[in-house]
């Protein structure tokens, strides 16, 4: 069985509900708008983001119960039970380049966010590799400040949504939600499918399960956390959509943060208001890109036994830097966004399949048993 004993029980069940939360709720928060709208008209991406949160809530549902039924069992291990080592071996290594992937992915965005709105002289080298260098420094510290940091963070995360939410409000213009059920079918499927991605923040339950001291309520918790989420999700859409509009929402680069651009506070007391924002959003790049390199650090480690966990970061850090440099334009960074997010929920759904029905076949026993 591989266990570490080092880590098994070391967060309980409200830290991962709280991570799974802050997870979902992570850098796609910014551009979602868009790519709803594109695929919708009117407000009826209402109806694929209830989808997407129902579909996910589902496979979070099923990855959680197969994950407690092994114990402070790593995924590699319960994974080697149900499929064979090769096979396992293989999954895994796939997981821990996706999530590099992520968290490459998040540094991109950090950089062509603040490159655009804050440090348009900064050179985006030095912008990427000084949030990376923080993201690095978290992830060296032990894994239960990890989760105490997401705990710390989760307050902040609340009132930056409901400011984004709330303050808007004076410049909301209900006729733009109207007419509705003007999409047509394919454009349901496609919302839907990308509704979806956006919440598979949810995948770390096939890694940090096995840090729960008593992960009996995780299945529950996810699903609970999935449907906060996609609640915040519907919620931002809708503003979005009845502020700018569906075809201006479809345009916009980052329609969730020009949203505090448009808010003015009385008294000019602040000048901008969507600077004080960043903040937040950058606490936000912060968290998903931790967990996400963290998650790769511990599924590569999954793998090799001996490598130490100073060695993995050095090993993968210049790899998220690299990647993130790759995207030369925002246009790439969708595209690469895109591709990702695809391969993401495929992976998902095959995986989920192949443990599901391995699950079933040898009736749920343990392997450690």
């Amino acid at each position: 069985m591989n266990r570490s004993p080092d880590t098994v029980g070391i967060i309980i069940d409200r830290d991962l509900f709280i991570s799974i939360i802050t997870n979902i709720i992570g850098v796609l928060t910014l551009t979602f708008p868009r790519v709803i709208a594109q695929d919708t008209s009117g407000s009826d991406g209402w109806i694929s983001i209830l989808m997407g949160g129902l579909i996910a809530s589902l496979f979070a549902w099923i990855v959680s119960k197969i994950a407690i039924s092994f114990p402070n069992q790593s995924f590699y291990s319960y994974a080697s039970f149900l499929l064979s080592k090769p096979v396992a071996f293989v999954i895994t290594f796939i997981f821990s380049l996706l999530f590099t992937a992520v968290s490459a992915f998040n540094v991109s965005e950090i950089v062509f966010l603040s490159h655009q709105y804050l440090f348009d002289r900064t050179p985006e080298e030095i912008i990427a590799l000084t949030f990376l260098l923080v993201v690095v420094y978290a992830v060296s510290g032990s894994q239960a400040a990890i989760f105490r940091l997401n705990i710390l963070f989760f307050p902040i995360l609340l009132v930056g949504l409901l400011l984004v939410i709330f303050l808007p409000i004076s410049i909301v213009q209900l006729k733009e939600l109207f007419p509705i059920f003007q999409t047509d079918f394919t454009g349901y499927i496609k919302s839907t499918g990308t509704s979806t991605i956006c919440f598979l923040g949810f995948i770390i339950n096939f890694f940090y399960i096995a840090l729960v001291k008593n992960p009996k309520k995780i299945p529950k918790l996810s699903v609970m956390a999935v449907s906060i989420s996609t609640f915040c999700y519907l919620i931002i859409f809708l503003v979005c959509i009845s502020v700018f509009g569906n075809v201006t929402t479809g345009n916009l680069f980052y329609p969730t943060f020009d949203l505090s651009r448009t808010v003015e506070i009385p008294g000019g007391f602040f000048d901008r208001f969507d600077a004080i924002l960043f903040v937040f959003w950058t606490i936000i790049f912060f968290t998903s890109a931790m967990m996400g390199f963290d998650t790769a650090v511990m599924a590569l480690r999954m793998l090799f036994r001996r490598l130490k966990k100073m060695t993995a970061i050095l090993i993968l850090s210049p790899i998220i830097f690299y990647i993130s440099m790759l995207p030369k334009s925002y246009l790439e960074l969708i595209y690469y966004n895109k591709g990702l997010g695809y391969f993401t929920l495929f992976y998902l759904i095959i995986v989920t399949i192949l443990l599901g029905v391995a699950f079933k076949i040898k009736g749920g026993k343990s392997g450690g048993e």
